[in-house]
């Protein structure tokens, strides 16, 4: 595991348990383990001998403990720890909260940040509050009266909390079908640079969001490396990138094909990539070639851009690194297609995403 500079753990507020200060570590470092929680806990075990992570009080032996004990891992056959699905759900809502919680309220319906604006309609419907709610959903009236019922044993208490909290549901007048292609090349690790792990985050929060937020909309995810392939929401966890090429062509084939089946007002493509194509598939063979913009592979990426684009399907490129020459070849890609481009830092990268989701999707409104 190298790339990765780390300090010394301070625990703060939002840690309030010794278990949430370890769990927050915990599924950072399994993100980057590809889900392997054997290599997870050593890495653990080794931050606490150089950080001093646990106390006397609770240790790592508690910790893991705890994990089983509240449904996020168990013990298999050969008592290797397994991953549970209350622990995938745990991925996908703290990517959420990492990537897109912090964003700032914009003006209402701009959609600059995980709350519904003026853009989508009140319906008659209520429900429980959730996560990214705006707090101009909050039907008070009904949340007072659950916080009143709650407390009629006690006369004395008045204090709403969360649970009481009741919401305007919102009916959403458009769906979207988004494809996220995803990078699984050699040089998504190279250089003692993690860029797999942020782009798994920014995938896992994106599902997490769409699911949440706008419930009606699509969202298939796909990996490109020598060939294309798509990917369940279940497996982002543990994806791995492999000793591949990068076969754009492949994955911008994939996601037209799937596109082509979904019967939705608004059709888009999300690419998280770092290098230029370097690879085709013709009749069973690879035709490789790392040096350079070969004028084979990218004539046919930019046919396919072209495609898209008779199709109205935008494609939105997140490059994560910004040499010149792939700035050359984002630049014609975005220009062909019509769509839009950022060279975004890994830190930058969820933001990128999260406002292109929603500023593309506005346009089918």
């Amino acid at each position: 595991m190298t790339g990765f500079i780390f300090s010394e753990f301070r625990p703060d507020e939002k840690n309030a348990t010794p278990f949430q200060g370890l769990f927050d570590i915990f599924r950072q470092i399994l993100l980057i383990t590809s889900g392997n929680v054997g290599e997870t806990l050593e890495w653990m075990n080794e931050l606490d001998r150089k950080y001093t992570l646990t106390s006397n009080s609770y240790g790592m032996g508690d910790f893991i403990e705890d994990l089983k004990n509240k449904g996020y891992l168990k013990e298999g056959e050969s008592e290797e720890l397994q991953i549970l699905p209350s622990l995938e759900i745990s991925l996908r809502q703290s990517a959420l909260e990492e990537i897109f919680g912090k964003l700032r309220k914009g003006k209402s319906g701009e959609h600059q940040t995980p709350y519904i604006g003026k853009g989508d309609e009140d319906s008659a419907d209520n429900r429980s509050f959730r996560f990214g709610d705006a707090t101009d959903q909050i039907e008070f009236s009904e949340s007072f009266r659950n916080s009143q019922l709650r407390n009629a044993l006690n006369a004395d208490s008045s204090t709403l909390l969360e649970e009481d909290l009741v919401v305007r549901e919102k009916e959403h007048r458009t769906q979207t079908a988004t494809v996220l292609m995803i990078d699984i090349s050699h040089s998504m690790i190279l250089y003692g640079e993690d860029r797999i792990t942020p782009a798994k985050k920014v995938a896992l929060a994106l599902a997490e969001l769409i699911r949440k937020k706008y419930p009606r909309d699509l969202l298939d995810i796909i990996v490109f490396g020598n060939d294309a392939w798509p990917v369940t929401l279940k497996d982002l966890p543990y994806l791995q990138v492999g000793p591949y090429h990068t076969n754009t062509v492949a994955g911008l084939e994939l996601a037209l094909d799937i596109l082509r089946k979904r019967k939705t007002p608004g059709k888009q493509i999300f690419m998280i990539t770092d290098g230029k194509p370097t690879c085709l598939k013709e009749k069973g063979r690879y035709y490789k070639n790392s040096f350079g913009l070969d004028p084979k592979i990218m004539n046919r990426t930019f046919d396919l851009a072209d495609r898209c684009r008779k199709l109205k399907i935008p494609i939105t490129t997140f490059m994560i690194a910004s040499d010149p020459y792939l700035q050359e070849y984002v630049r014609e890609f975005t220009q062909i297609n019509q769509g839009q481009a950022y060279y975004s830092h890994l830190q930058d990268l969820g933001q990128f995403v999260f406002e292109s989701f929603q500023r593309n999707r506005k346009k089918y409104i």
